[in-house]
């Protein structure tokens, strides 16, 4: 039985809810990443004892998956656009934005299928996106390969992100930084394909980066879209 099929408790003397207790985890790992979530601290921000949690939830896991399911509702559009691409750029958009609000979120993207309501929708509106465009089949590698794109995307960005956070230096000051070593190694002639592009390539930043690759995965995508034989 998952714990989406795991009635709750009745409520006891200090009222506690699934929705108050993720509410609190969620906090916690938007302040301190998921290290920083266990039933004990979520139930001392809460004022409670730590094994009243048990009877909402059994595990830590458990926990992740509702802070998932639950941040989910932030990348459903309130209405599913009409066009296949701007239906998938939209939710490939809006996860990097939640990502980006909820840093944690970027470690539990790409597991296994999200199966809570929230979850189940978010999955639900990339397939009704390319319904009747092509066979079923082509359909799903679809999604999968668009999905693959932006959580490896969203996760890099996250990685320069707390890289920025933990070292206190920008991306300018590290390239600066490591400047003579790479002027050093380029100079030996052995990565002229990297010297071209460290000499002569476009730095741009990351939500350019990442908007560009998911134009070039959607063209991919619509080569592939031939709608099934009626």
């Amino acid at each position: 039985m998952t714990v989406w099929d795991r009635p709750e408790p009745p409520l006891r003397p200090v009222p506690l809810d699934r929705e108050r207790i993720v509410a609190a985890a969620i906090a916690l790992a938007d302040e301190g990443g998921l290290e920083a979530v266990s039933l004990r601290k979520v139930a001392a921000r809460l004022n409670a004892g730590p094994m009243r949690l048990y009877g909402y939830i059994s595990t830590k896991e458990e926990l992740f998956d509702l802070m998932v399911d639950e941040v989910q509702t932030e990348i459903l559009p309130e209405e599913q656009p009409g066009d296949w691409r701007e239906a998938l750029r939209t939710l490939a958009l809006r996860t990097r934005q939640t990502a980006l609000r909820h840093e944690w979120l970027a470690d539990l993207l790409g597991g296994r299928p999200a199966l809570g309501p929230n979850g189940l929708a978010v999955t639900e509106a990339k397939l009704a996106a390319l319904d009747g465009l092509a066979d079923i089949d082509t359909v799903m590698r679809a999604v999968e390969t668009v999905s693959a794109y932006f959580t490896g995307a969203i996760r890099r960005e996250i990685a320069n992100v707390r890289a920025e956070r933990v070292t206190g230096l920008s991306k300018r000051d590290w390239q600066h930084a490591s400047g003579p070593h790479v002027t050093k190694m380029l100079a030996t002639g052995r990565f002229p394909a990297l010297a071209k592009a460290v000499h002569d390539g476009t730095d741009v930043d990351a939500e350019t980066s990442f908007t560009t690759g998911l134009e070039w995965v959607l063209d991919a995508v619509a080569t592939r879209l031939t709608p099934p034989p009626a």
